[in-house]
């Protein structure tokens, strides 16, 4: 527990120092300079230099790493993501914590459904010792016994604690409903009965053939000329394998789609989820789909389903849609809360709405609003030297091109209402949305039931 408590404290004392600069770095999308970094070890990544400020953040990510782990090891890349940092070269989980503490160093890493990724934020002139634990905690980790137990008793414990929210039954049910056999449909944390079987070889195994160079995106912004930064890839990612051994990952189309699946449970709302196939991030259509689930259900209060399914009829205190794009497949999804009673009346009207969207596509009007917020809003998400490296992380991996934030608002103002209508009639139709709701509906027709949820 010290150890925990040594780490929160290090992303305290760094976020105190980061609070005294946060005004100073907002900065328009159209005036950031994304300059491209070649390492003389030949490791590429894209910098926004930023000198106003003493931080440096750097992002990574190794595509595809962690997104299947092997068959009875489910939870072995999240396992990995929350010990990586626990202990590196020569120091233990306590001394490893205490040298980020010390250096208002914040360091972690996260596993993701495509990749597995990593994060650092560090005050300029603490740099040497941020890249020198970076690079021990990617290439020479430890994984002891007791902080492997550590975090897999805190993981076991956060996967028993979700097992009674109707929200994470739902996500689950969705999932593996729409997914079956496929890693999408796995739960990334692992199962209760999975994670008792990783071992640390399993953990060592994990990084030695996940992190490899041809895999890897990097991203970095602030106070880090690109000649320092070329040196500092090099000493952070240099020593890791030229090649990395993930298994490959096959492309999959979401499945139950027509299906309505109820997992009772005992609650006095019914959490309500559906979605279907939807579009890759490459689509040529991305930015018509946009547009198209800002004004159904992306908008917040501006949007349909909350205008029909709250504001005129009260039935839920948040209703929603989204797009999920993935590597592998994609999703458009809506979701929402609502009392027991009202279930199917809830239901009724998302799925109407689904419809008109799609025969009907969007106003002149809420085509004008939903550009205006989209081009408007974006600005605001590169408030922070964190926030514009991971985008930038983003942009690269989704191969979208170093000018692409120039380019951005063109794509979005660029949408007729012919596009939405296209893309509508493409997404979406209410007959063939994988439904899921948990709790004990009324008014609705399931066509699977799952007593307790499980």
């Amino acid at each position: 527990m010290i150890v925990l408590s040594k780490r929160l404290m290090s992303k305290r004392v760094f976020g105190a120092c980061l609070f005294l600069f946060a005004f100073a770095i907002t900065t328009p999308a159209t005036a950031i300079e994304i300059k491209r970094v070649v390492s003389p070890g030949g490791i590429e990544a894209w910098l926004v230099e930023d000198h106003k400020v003493p931080i440096i953040a750097l992002e990574w990510a190794f595509e595809g790493a962690g997104a299947s782990d092997p068959k009875g090891k489910e939870g072995l890349a999240n396992l990995a993501a929350r010990t990586l940092d626990e202990g590196a070269g020569p120091y233990d989980s306590q001394a490893f914590a205490a040298r980020l503490q010390d250096n208002a160093i914040a360091l972690g890493y996260d596993a993701g459904r495509d990749g597995f990724g990593g994060s650092l934020r560090t005050l300029s002139d603490r740099r040497d010792e941020a890249f020198e634990l970076t690079r021990l905690s990617l290439a020479e980790p430890r994984f002891d016994a007791e902080a492997v137990e550590r975090m897999r008793a805190a993981v076991l414990s956060s996967l028993r604690r979700d097992q009674a929210d109707p929200n994470y039954v739902g996500r689950r049910l969705f999932y593996s409903t729409a997914f079956p056999g496929h890693p999408y449909g796995d739960e990334i944390r692992g199962t209760l009965e999975s994670l008792p079987t990783i071992t640390p070889d399993d953990l060592r195994g994990f990084v030695k053939n996940g992190f490899g160079r041809d895999r890897l995106v990097v991203a970095a912004a602030g106070d880090i000329s690109p000649e320092d930064l070329g040196r500092a890839l090099d000493h952070v990612f240099g020593g890791l394998p030229a090649t990395s051994a993930n298994a490959a990952i096959p492309d999959v189309e979401p499945k139950g789609l027509g299906e309505t699946l109820v997992a009772t449970r005992p609650t006095a709302q019914t959490v309500m989820l559906m979605g279907q196939t939807g579009l890759k991030r490459a689509d040529p259509d991305w930015y018509a789909a946009t547009v198209m689930n800002y004004v159904l259900g992306g908008g917040g209060f501006g949007s349909r389903l909350m205008e029909e399914v709250r504001e005129k009829r009260g039935l839920s205190y948040g209703v929603y849609s989204y797009l999920i794009p993935m590597d592998h497949s994609a999703l458009v999804m809506a979701g929402g809360n609502t009392v027991n009673a009202k279930a199917g009346q809830a239901l009724d009207i998302m799925r109407q709405e689904w419809k008109r969207m799609a025969d009907e596509g969007v106003t002149e009007e809420e085509l004008a609003d939903a550009k205006t917020y989209l081009t408007g809003s974006f600005p605001l998400q590169l408030g922070s030297t964190q926030a514009i490296a991971g985008i930038l992380l983003q942009v690269k991996r989704d191969q979208l091109g170093i000018d692409y934030l120039d380019r951005r608002d063109a794509f979005i103002n660029g949408v007729t209402q012919a596009d939405v209508q296209r893309v509508a009639k493409r997404l979406l139709d209410p007959n063939r949305l994988l439904t899921v709701l948990v709790g004990r509906p009324e008014g609705v027709t399931a066509t699977r039931t799952i007593e307790g949820g499980s």
